[in-house]
């Protein structure tokens, strides 16, 4: 063994024996072995295509607005909204003529569906991967898509629920004491959030009480994900240059759309974790740990996408000193296979 590897070894047995390192060492691996990168990518993916088509309702809509209105043509020369990038200069200059069109209307709604479904439909998968959930017991398309217009109404309901909270923080209170009641007060509510939105996501096999340690653990994430949006739309790209700005705003949403999508990843993956008790974990294999070895167990039983169809997982003991047995053989003794425990 050389130095490196004896220190990792070393490092390895360390974070082992400790509660909290081993509990984060295994959120991480377990994120790893489910590509948490990639579900991430996907969810996305999707909330950029949903954003897109949104935006252009809401283009369309103003134009609505603003059509024979010359009081609200002022409201919105005088708002925040014409010192954005691209917008504000569309605003400035066309605003007297600002038109709403039934064609963009219809692709905005066509588009929002698509996008909007589609990330309803991929956290659902993702979900189903954190906890491992074989194929065969997956939800069809009709259950599916009655989970994503639920989705949609908690995630509306939510949003009004906040944004008058806010609101109330907002009278009540003043200054400095205002931002941090507002700032409490919207951890909790995105936890409620957060939590209500995995019991609809996440298979029903799964407990609810289940599923709170996440919740508890990206509800202020979000709420600082938020804050961060905020401050850098208000003080970055409100008064940049139009090609600048459309760079910086597309590069800035795909990052806090990532950041997000990780957050609810790690969130879920913390919740199965503690849930099925998967630490220690090891670094350096072999041997592996008992969480290991379930681990590798889920991931091979989920891939049963037929009722006829059994998925058995067993584990042999390492060769010694390091040999590997030839292609095609296993040792005749010290072979152990999974209880499905």
């Amino acid at each position: 063994m050389n130095p490196v590897e004896r220190a990792l070894r070393a490092t390895d047995r360390a974070q082992q024996r400790h509660r909290g390192p081993a509990f984060v060492v295994g959120v991480v691996k377990k994120y790893g072995d489910d590509r948490g990168g990639l579900l991430a990518a996907l969810i996305t993916y999707y909330g950029f295509v949903s954003l897109v088509p949104l935006l252009l309702l809401l283009s369309t809509a103003l134009g609505f607005v603003l059509h024979g209105h010359p009081e609200a043509q002022r409201a919105v020369l005088d708002s925040a909204l014409a010192d954005f990038p691209i917008i504000g200069d569309q605003l400035r200059g066309n605003v007297h003529s600002v038109r709403g069109s039934g064609l963009a209307l219809v692709v905005g709604v066509a588009g929002l569906l698509y996008g909007a479904l589609g990330i309803a439909q991929v956290l659902q998968h993702a979900m189903a991967e954190v906890w491992n959930v074989p194929g065969v017991r997956r939800p069809g398309y009709w259950s599916r898509l009655g989970r994503s217009l639920a989705l949609f109404g908690v995630l509306g309901g939510g949003l009004l629920l906040s944004t008058a909270a806010a609101a109330l923080v907002g009278a009540a209170l003043g200054g400095p004491a205002a931002r941090v009641g507002g700032l409490l007060l919207s951890a909790v509510l995105n936890s409620l959030l957060f939590l209500a939105c995995l019991r609809i996501l996440t298979p029903k096999e799964v407990a609810a009480r289940a599923l709170l340690p996440g919740s508890l653990l990206a509800g202020p994430l979000f709420t600082v994900l938020q804050a961060f949006g905020a401050v850098l739309v208000a003080h970055q790209l409100r008064h940049a240059t139009a090609v600048y700005g459309f760079f910086a705003t597309v590069i800035g949403l795909l990052s806090w759309l990532y950041l997000a999508a990780q957050v609810t990843v790690y969130a879920a993956e913390s919740n199965t974790v503690l849930a099925r008790r998967l630490w220690p974990r090891s670094l350096l294999q072999p041997p592996l740990t008992g969480p290991d070895e379930r681990v590798l167990a889920d991931i091979a039983r989920q891939e049963e996408r037929r009722p006829e169809q059994r998925v058995d997982v067993g584990f042999e003991d390492p060769p010694p000193d390091g040999e590997r047995p030839d292609d095609g053989e296993r040792p005749p003794d010290g072979k152990r296979a999974d209880d499905g425990s």
